[in-house]
């Protein structure tokens, strides 16, 4: 529970603090072809996974 309480602040952070710079953001990102937001999942999977590894 901690760890999705710390996501859902750290995710807040941007649209809080600049919502013009999340909206723009998110315009870029529906510009991308889904072979390239799955590269960029797998990415943010696997260095929370190795994060994970090296902090158990």
């Amino acid at each position: 529970m901690i760890a999705l309480a710390l996501l859902l602040v750290i995710e807040g952070l941007l649209p809080f603090v600049s919502p013009v710079r999340w909206r723009r953001m998110f315009e870029q990102l529906l510009a991308l072809s889904d072979g390239q937001i799955r590269f960029f999942g797998l990415c943010s999977v696997s260095i929370g996974l190795l994060l994970l590894a090296l902090l158990a």
